[in-house]
């Protein structure tokens, strides 16, 4: 394990009665890329903000290196912010932009021009120096703030929701590139976003938070995989969870969708089960556990979500190829797949 670039001990933020942070124990290894995810009110803007020194701690400490950065301002951490609106500076162009951090810095006029012109390259925008920024799209300008970001050569970049203002397609192609980019640099990233497509995509680490707290942090295939509990399965918008209790022999559990198949190991008695869409299966009658009645369809562009209502049981969330989709009104067969099945650690309230 490399050595943590970015520590937090026990920080703690309170707004009123309200912890915003609530002792959150989190490092941060020199090159990765964590991203924090989290609803509305989570503590994950907080949690960015007290690094940086913008907010106060109210408990605990932050370090980077090692060191202690209680009394150290915002401008002398030696971090990188780049903002959902980017916050450039609209009276000045693109160059003199990028290079206002190497100006404050001290940096004769030679190393900002060598620099702004390497960043510019490096982000995708070579010989755009001289353009207002108000001429660009907001990629663009995504891009400029992107570099204005680097141009120091931060220790730490965090990133508060980078790309919550551009359309769908143009965030899915500039994710990719960061993420090359970061790795080209060697950069030490610390992102916040509430898009788990986003996250999954630039993440070495995912951290989800919940009320001021860390509800479970790990790589992004480990998250999906297997959420913790049921806030987090719901959190990355599995919706197919009830009650289960798993059975002395530990290889099935009663479920209001009948006996349903559980991974090995799994503990005996009552917990929380989720089955992934993708492990509602449909099958002809003949093997059916379930049968259900298509409630609607919802195409999704890789493939359809199919709402499958049971008898006198909630509904499943079914993930079906486009071709293989049943109509709305249809009566399907449904098998369960033990290995899309997860027992969670609590409920929603836990």
């Amino acid at each position: 394990m490399m050595a943590a670039l970015l520590a937090l001990d026990d920080a703690t933020v309170r707004f009123g009665g309200r912890a915003a942070l609530d002792d959150v124990d989190l490092e941060v290894a020199e090159h990765e890329i964590v991203c924090v995810l989290g609803p509305s009110g989570s503590g994950k803007s907080t949690l960015l903000r007290a690094v940086a020194g913008l907010q106060p701690l109210d408990g605990g400490r932050v370090f980077l290196e090692g060191k202690d950065q209680s009394r150290v301002p915002a401008h002398k951490r030696g971090v990188g912010l780049m903002f959902q609106d980017h916050q450039l500076f609209p009276q000045r162009d693109v160059g003199a932009n990028v290079a206002f951090g190497l100006r404050m810095h001290g940096a004769s006029k030679a190393e900002q021009a060598a620099r702004v012109g390497e960043l510019l390259k490096l982000v995708g925008l070579p010989g755009v120096e001289r353009r207002a920024v108000s001429a660009l799209s907001g990629g663009e300008q995504q891009r400029v703030a992107l570099a204005r970001a680097l141009a120091p050569r931060p220790r730490l970049l965090m990133l508060d929701e980078p790309l919550g203002q551009l359309d769908r397609s143009l965030r899915e192609r500039l994710v990719v590139e960061l993420r090359e980019l970061f790795g080209e640099l060697g950069t030490t990233v610390l992102a916040v976003t509430h898009d788990q497509g986003e996250a999954f995509a630039l993440a070495d680490r995912v951290v989800v938070m919940r009320d001021g707290r860390i509800a479970q942090s790990g790589t992004p295939l480990d998250v999906w995989r297997q959420p913790v509990d049921e806030f987090v399965a719901r959190f990355l918008g599995f919706d197919n969870v009830v009650e289960a209790t798993v059975s002395v022999s530990g290889d099935a559990a009663d479920t209001p969708w009948g006996k349903v198949p559980v991974p090995d190991g799994s503990p005996q008695g009552v917990g929380r089960l989720l089955v992934r869409p993708a492990g509602v299966r449909l099958v002809p009658a003949a093997d059916a556990q379930l049968t259900c009645t298509v409630a609607a369809r919802t195409f999704r562009g890789t493939h359809v979500a199919v709402q499958l209502q049971p008898r006198n049981a909630p509904r499943l969330e079914a993930a079906c190829a486009l071709r293989e989709a049943p109509e709305q009104g249809a009566e399907v067969g449904v098998a369960f797949d033990a290995a899309e099945i997860v027992m969670l650690g609590g409920g929603p309230n836990t």
